[in-house]
């Protein structure tokens, strides 16, 4: 099969705190009667996996396809733990969410199986005035501390509150008790695990059963590393920008990187990657061209999967379009060498360029 731009079916997720708005924002039809908290729109797990809906891998599970076309898709980039290593949602949160800690590394590695770690982040689509999450803990908040507000729902001054707007990106590292808060639509990019550990649900009752739902507060503690501070909810961002596009990175770990990019109405370009990499649309329209005379629409609220080696892959822009690119680190080739020094870059000579002492690995260098 050749390859090709990958979409596929979204796996809508029936969630107590779920609304409509994934439906209404993207413009999608046949809302459910349900409320659906989480559209799943690519997915590489045990028990769920992404169909691809259009192209000539229509019908074709990603699954498959990562046996099928190996390095072809996947290039330099590795299984998350026999996995594809990027999880992506949309998430309606018409009420909050329930306070959650995914599983440590250390938990993870003591547990196996399907218990992985879950890094996220929370790029909010949308956000009603007042809208906030909670991430991480206040400073001095200990194990006992955390299980009294569990227990009691006195999570003021425990929790760390954070008021949220459009645009913002939040980064959410294992073993950070967090919550999204009521108002909130945002796009969710994660690792591959489905493992939550519930510690607080606002005192909720399930209408399905009539109880509270269950909670987890002794394995959500064994993951939260109360020694050190919590981590700061969003990054610094870097910028680069031209006449036709500007990229800015919002999230940076060892997991994923997230930059959204911008290009402007005519635009036609190169795409640049040789490792796999996945485009969330968040505005605009434009088209994906590849060899041989290959061409794939694409819009708003879709989510891309674009193979490693897709041949001669460009992109044109129809209308003025804006979209979260999201990688995934690659091992360097160059590890164990230094960078160059500033006297040993290329310089201009008559007779061309100049290379001075070339790269050399970190013991072949002499101690000063």
């Amino acid at each position: 099969m050749p390859l090709s731009p990958l979409i596929f079916e979204p796996i809508y997720k029936p969630r107590i705190w779920g609304g409509n708005r994934i439906f209404s924002y993207f413009g999608r039809p046949s809302a459910p009667p349900e409320p659906i908290g989480e559209s799943w729109e690519l997915v590489d797990l045990e028990e769920e996996q992404s169909v691809v809906s259009v192209g000539p891998a229509k019908g074709k599970t990603l699954r498959t396809l990562i046996e099928s076309w190996g390095r072809d898709l996947m290039g330099g980039v590795r299984l998350f733990e026999g996995r594809f290593p990027l999880l992506i949602k949309f998430l309606d949160a018409r009420d909050t969410l329930s306070v959650q800690v995914h599983p440590s590394e250390a938990v993870a590695a003591r547990s196996g199986g399907a218990i992985r770690v879950k890094h996220e982040a929370w790029y909010v689509l949308a956000a009603e005035p007042g809208a906030v999450i909670y991430h991480g803990l206040e400073p001095g908040v200990d194990a006992a501390s955390f299980r009294e507000a569990m227990l009691t729902g006195r999570v003021d001054g425990v929790l760390r509150r954070v008021p949220v707007k459009q645009g913002e990106c939040y980064f959410l590292p294992s073993g950070t008790p967090h919550a999204l808060g009521a108002g909130i639509l945002a796009a969710e990019v994660q690792t591959p695990s489905d493992v939550t550990y519930r510690a607080y649900d606002w005192g909720r009752v399930d209408p399905a059963t009539g109880q509270p739902r269950a909670l987890h507060i002794d394995q959500a503690i064994e993951c939260i590393n109360f020694d050190a501070p919590s981590p700061p909810p969003t990054q610094d961002r870097s910028h680069v920008a031209s006449l036709w596009t500007a990229v800015t990175r919002l999230v940076e770990c060892p997991a994923f990187v997230i930059e959204q990019v911008r290009m402007v109405e005519g635009v036609e370009q190169r795409i640049p990657y040789a490792e796999p990499v996945v485009w969330i649309v968040l505005e605009g329209e434009g088209q994906i061209l590849w060899e041989p005379s290959q061409t794939l629409q694409f819009g708003r609220g879709q989510v891309i999967l674009l193979p490693a080696r897709l041949p001669e892959a460009r992109v044109r822009i129809t209308t003025e379009t804006r979209w979260l690119e999201v990688t995934v680190p690659v091992p360097s080739t160059l590890a164990g060498y230094e960078r160059p020094a500033r006297e040993q870059i290329p310089v201009a000579s008559p007779g061309g360029l100049v290379q001075i002492n070339p790269l050399r690995r970190q013991e072949d260098i002499p101690e000063p």
